[in-house]
């Protein structure tokens, strides 16, 4: 018998070819990454030719203690199995495996065993591993999404634009999401390995990361640190002391990068854009078609009634926002990610709602989803997980109350049509907003909104305030579009409908507030006494300078007016709110000549303070997937009113293709400053030797 010690000479796993065909080139090319459902090859080099009757077999190996082992069949059996086939002649052969569409997402490591005919291993090889994901493009996966342009959108694209502000002033800042970022990957399933679940029981996780259902949720409790080794701490007040202030983040890269490095020790502070885009940044990393989600005036409804109780004292100021109470939230942002939902009736298939803020408890943890959007639609508030919860961020009523000084609730104002409004995302053709609010809600006032709101559980009621109202009187504010730094004014117009004159007083308060609704100081206060005469308005206009916001404004730079109108003679006072975004000046960022990657190039970057004041601590902070990872430029000294700064940078460009560079600038009195510029990196020319002169 022919001595066959050391035949396996060789085990090549073609990375460079499967990863391009995976559509993984961009995570890595030198190290074998494929997608689930679709074939790969390897090549076994062998010293000499196989003897007769022996034969090859592959085992593969998943988990840190190999807590899952799966036998490669030799010949296609059922759909649910690993198997390869094998070509080749003399001492080379070609193996083809086949992974199901249900396979285990991970880190695996393949085994070449050279079996003799009765079955012994006589050498084995075992050095090679390779990560396996997810297939959006296996039409067997339950990932599968059937459209290119999607796909290109929703997995392939490493930047994106998150929408802020409020429903009737939308702002937008562009985020690197990153997840083809050297390492990132790996980030991303120590993600899962760190998981309450994994470190539980690892073997039932792993077995288990076959569904994106789990996965997801997985990725949703983790993405915060509420209660497990997660990556985020939120904060939603100031001082941001002992990290970094939700707002200066650019990109999840430096997050999940330092998250790792430090040990898995969650990384400070995110709120709840930030938590969303880095849950994006891992699932897209992992092969699920996932997209950010803006819902703009969102309701978290805390009792389950689909109400939101605003308590207001005599003075318009709230009562009860440090006791967990109901609120509503400007914006608020959360993920949506592509799946079938094979545990759960028919009709539930498609986008996802799954929100990693970390909110309430669902089945003992802090996260949320994956829930399906047409159920939210449907009223379909049985489904799993987390159904009415979503339900109310949509469609909750607004209801606001004055507690009188002896006890007493006064309602003054219903709202039922004012929560989730223009709930937008990024188109996916180009950086323009989609509005899907017609994905979540029937248009408002259909008939078929009724009988989702009906079959949900909401009281369906003639709101006050919105129709006749008493007296004849309507209430409103108007104001322009501000900018932080200037003087603006802010107008109260009573309108009084009637035949007879009005005669009452006004009260307008003008606070700072948070995002999410949290009073960070009041800026200005008025009463006065009214006369409107029949079928006429009067405007009450409030002058707010600079001096009166900048003490108090939060990094959100939102003002809040409300206006209390209590009639003579009327048993139901009259109320309206407006919350005011003061707009940010813009970085100018120019990227002059031709960029080409791994050739240095050169940004210019300008900022002038607008503000009547100077600045100190002033900091440009520089990332942008494939150009450079995050960099920190201070500024020397103060920065005088109308005093414009420049910097300049240089870097080489990592990867090809249309990247963004994006820049923010924070000083001590002007934070959130964001710039950005689109980039075209050139391929390297690389001279194709052809062997003659």
């Amino acid at each position: 018998m022919a001595n066959i010690r050391g035949l396996i000479m060789d085990v090549n796993l073609r990375s460079r070819e499967n990863n391009l065909a995976h559509r993984t080139r961009e995570i890595d090319r030198e190290r074998l990454i494929v997608r689930r459902g679709q074939p790969f090859s390897i090549t076994v080099q062998c010293s000499e030719t196989l003897p007769l009757k022996h034969h090859l077999e592959l085992v593969l190996h998943i988990g840190k203690k190999d807590e899952v082992v799966i036998k490669v069949q030799k010949e296609r059996g059922a759909g649910d199995k690993w198997w390869f086939n094998q070509q080749g002649a003399q001492d080379e052969m070609l193996l083809t495996l086949h992974s199901p569409p249900d396979a285990i997402i991970g880190h695996y490591r393949l085994a070449v065993l050279m079996m003799s005919p009765d079955g012994r291993i006589l050498e084995k090889t075992d050095k090679m591993k390779f990560h396996l994901l997810f297939n959006p493009w296996c039409k067997d996966d339950v990932v599968y999404l059937p459209d290119e342009s999607l796909l290109q959108e929703y997995v392939m694209n490493e930047d994106g634009v998150i929408y802020t502000g409020s429903w009737d002033s939308i702002t937008s800042i562009f985020w690197s999401y990153g997840q083809f970022e050297d390492y990132v990957m790996d980030i991303c399933f120590e993600v899962l390995d760190n998981s309450k679940d994994a470190l539980k029981n690892s073997e039932m996780d792993i077995k288990l990361r076959s569904d994106p259902v789990y996965v997801s949720r997985i990725i949703t409790a983790m993405v915060n640190s509420n209660g497990d080794r997660g990556v985020l701490t939120g904060r939603w007040v100031e001082p941001y002391s002992g990290g970094v202030p939700p707002y200066k983040w650019n990109g999840s890269v430096p997050i999940l990068q330092q998250w790792s490095k430090a040990g898995v020790r969650a990384v400070k502070y995110g709120q709840c854009w930030v938590f969303a885009a880095v849950a994006c940044t891992v699932l897209r990393c992992l092969g699920i078609p996932t997209r950010l989600i803006t819902n703009f005036a969102s309701a978290h409804d805390v009792d389950g009634n689909l109400s939101i109780d605003i308590l207001l004292n005599e003075r318009l100021e709230r009562i009860d926002e440090r006791n967990k109470a109901d609120s509503s939230w400007n914006f608020h942002c959360w993920v949506e990610s592509w799946m079938r939902r094979g545990d759960l009736p028919k009709g539930n298939d498609g986008w996802q709602v799954l929100d990693p803020t970390p909110q309430e408890l669902s089945v003992g943890e802090f996260c949320c989803g994956p829930c399906p959007v047409t159920a939210i639609k449907e009223g379909n508030l049985g489904v799993k997980y987390d159904a009415p919860f979503v339900f109310a961020e949509v469609n909750a009523d607004i209801v606001q109350w004055i507690i009188q000084r002896d006890g007493r609730r006064r309602k003054i104002k219903v709202d039922q049509v004012s929560v989730g409004r223009n709930i937008s995302t990024k188109s996916v053709y180009g950086n323009q907003r989609e509005d899907v609010t017609l994905q979540y809600k029937y248009p408002e006032g259909s008939r078929k909104e009724r009988e989702v709101y009906e079959k949900a559980g909401r009281r369906v009621t003639e709101p006050t305030n919105e129709s006749a109202e008493p007296g004849q009187l309507k209430l409103s504010i108007k104001h322009a579009k501000p900018v932080f730094g200037t003087d603006f004014d802010v107008i109260v117009e009573v309108k009084n409908e009637g035949g007879r004159e009005a005669h009452g007083q006004l009260t307008v308060l003008i606070t700072a507030v948070t995002y999410n609704s949290i009073h960070r100081g009041e800026c200005k206060r008025q009463t006065v006494s009214v006369t409107v005469p029949a079928y006429q308005a009067h405007k009450e206009v409030l002058r707010l300078h600079y001096d009166d916001y900048a003490k108090c404004v939060s990094e959100h730079n939102l003002i809040r007016v409300k206006a209390l109108l209590e009639a003579l003679g009327e048993s139901e006072p009259i109320m309206t709110v407006a919350n005011i975004p003061l707009s940010m000046p813009e970085l100018l960022v120019q990227m002059p000549g031709k960029a080409v990657e791994q050739e240095q190039v050169t940004a210019f970057i300008s900022f002038t303070n607008p503000l009547p004041v100077h600045l100190k601590g002033g900091v440009f902070t520089m990332e942008g997937a494939g150009l450079l990872s995050l960099t920190e430029i201070p500024v020397n000294g103060n920065i005088f009113p109308g005093q414009k700064v420049s910097v300049r940078l240089s870097f080489s460009p990592m990867r090809s293709g249309v990247k963004k560079l994006l820049v923010d600038f924070d000083s001590d009195r002007l934070k959130d400053v964001k710039g950005v510029a689109t980039v075209v990196v050139h391929k390297k020319y690389r001279p194709v030797y052809t062997g003659r002169y």
